[in-house]
């Protein structure tokens, strides 16, 4: 017996089923970190492996530096929608409660979960894992916005106390009147700027601040 397609066949049918469900399933990306060269993440790994991880990542670099991490960078945009990225230790990917909220915000933004291994309660394949995340956010975003009001706080505190901000002038005060009256007398902005190794548009800025 002949076929002219061979998608008719009960074979092929079952070889593109099984294909599809390889392309789409899961993920599971592994992070391990310690801080110093003398330390193995030989229990980080051990833990990883055990959850079956297809891809690890490790890194040493010392947790103070949450900007310097280049693995876990790696780690976090080799995920796709759907994958997960399995930590073995939460305080080695983070170190304070906006660093790592910052991290799920970022994983959550790629279609991706989050599994820590040590903390089952930072779990996002889990219903109790997604809403203690939630909850944490909350707490986030609390802290974010009580920084903020610390730091407009200091602020009008400082101005109160006669404080300035913004860059320092190029010219004291002192300068600054006698360029003006150097100004007046007829000198040009030019050539009372070179006196001064500025700009001439600084001098400029006194005249029409006079005005």
């Amino acid at each position: 017996m002949r076929f002219s397609n061979c998608r008719g066949r009960p074979e092929f049918r079952h070889f593109a089923l099984v294909n599809n469900s390889v392309r789409n399933e899961m993920r599971k990306i592994g992070y391990a970190r310690v801080s110093t060269p003398t330390q193995n993440w030989d229990r980080q790994i051990g833990a990883l492996r055990a959850e079956r991880c297809d891809k690890i990542f490790r890194e040493k670099a010392s947790g103070k530096d949450i900007k310097n991490r280049p693995q876990l960078e790696k780690a976090i945009d080799e995920l796709g929608k759907g994958d997960v990225l399995v930590l073995a230790e939460w305080d080695r990917a983070t170190r304070s409660m906006l660093d790592g909220v910052h991290i799920i915000e970022r994983i959550h933004a790629r279609g991706a979960l989050l599994k820590v291994l040590d903390k089952p309660h930072l779990d996002l394949t889990t219903p109790i894992g997604r809403g203690f995340i939630a909850f944490l956010s909350a707490l986030a975003e609390d802290e974010r916005q009580r920084i903020v009001k610390r730091a407009n706080d200091g602020r009008r505190a400082a101005k109160a106390r006669g404080a300035r901000f913004g860059r320092k002038p190029k010219l004291n005060a002192h300068q600054q009147e006698e360029a003006c009256r150097r100004l007046l007398a007829g000198e040009s902005a030019r050539a009372v700027a070179r006196s001064y190794a500025v700009h001439h548009a600084t001098v400029s800025r006194l005249r029409t601040a006079r005005i």
